[in-house]
Parts: structure tokens; C-alpha cells; sequence
């Protein structure tokens, strides 16, 4: 799985904001990060549809998250940005249907899929801002083969 920039600057965006009591401009998310500033201002519009954060106008505006941070998951960001985890073809994996050899193809996106929900519907924002990882990370992080890459 390719986590695209878009999804990697949103979730560091909001990880500043998790830290903030106050709006903050895209200018100032995009400094403290190094990221962007028109990217940035895109996605943030982008989250701000997905109802992840409000947008305050004028002098003093910016962006707050929509919640408390400790309740919006990493799951959360991903679906506001990209629709529905694990697609196949755009399609919901258990929808679709294989013949003969592939015909347990199905079950391995469905499986995929939980995978996926396993970590990043565990994981909010306030997890990654204080410093306190779940069991549901850490238990793949502490295995010293998943710190490998396989080409």
C-alpha cells in the first residue's frame, strides 16, 4: 500500500492542530511541517468537507480540528481524502467475484482490508501527538522484520 503525500501532509497538518487550542493558518501548518502552502490549503479544504476540521475566516482564522483529537482515527483522515480503504478497481472487495484459480482472490482484499482497519481505525490523533501508540500498532512495530523492506 503507497500512502500518497496528500494523506501524509493532512495527517502531519493535524497532528499541529491536535497540539493547538487556537485556529491556526495553513501558513503557519505548512511552516511548522515543511510542507506546501498551496498543497496544503487544498487539502485542508479537502478535510474541511470530510468534516475532520472547521475553517474560521478573517484575522485570528484558520483551521481547528471538528473533534477532540482522541477521536478522530488515522481511518478517519484516509476516508475524508480517498473514499473507502482497500478498493479494488474502485469497487468494495467483497463485491466482487473471481472464477477458478483466483476465485479466493476476494478474500484476500476482504482480509486486507481488516488488516488495514486494524491499525488505522485504532490509531487517532491524540495516540500519535502524546506519544502513546496502541497495542494494535505496537505489535507490528516491535517486530524487528516489519522494520525491512521487501522489494
Amino acid at each position: 500500500m503507497q500512502i500518497p503525500a496528500k494523506a501524509d501532509y493532512a495527517i502531519r497538518a493535524l497532528l499541529t492542530l491536535a497540539q493547538s487550542s487556537d485556529s491556526v493558518s495553513t501558513d503557519i501548518l505548512a511552516a511548522e511541517q515543511h510542507l506546501p502552502t498551496k498543497f496544503l490549503s487544498s487539502i485542508m479544504s479537502e478535510l474541511r468537507r470530510g468534516e475532520i476540521v472547521h475553517s474560521q475566516r478573517g484575522s485570528g482564522g484558520g483551521f481547528r480540528l471538528a473533534r477532540p483529537a482522541n477521536e478522530i482515527t488515522i481511518a478517519d483522515v484516509l476516508r475524508a481524502l480517498s473514499g473507502p480503504m482497500a478498493g479494488v478497481r474502485g469497487m468494495r472487495p467483497e463485491t466482487l467475484e473471481y472464477d477458478g484459480a483466483a476465485s479466493l482472490l476476494r478474500d484476500v482484499w476482504v482480509a486486507v482490508r481488516a488488516a488495514l482497519r486494524e491499525v488505522l481505525e485504532h490509531v487517532t490523533l491524540d495516540d500519535i501527538a502524546q506519544g502513546h501508540l496502541p497495542a494494535a500498532v505496537t505489535q507490528f512495530t516491535s517486530d524487528p522484520d516489519a522494520w525491512t523492506t521487501r522489494t
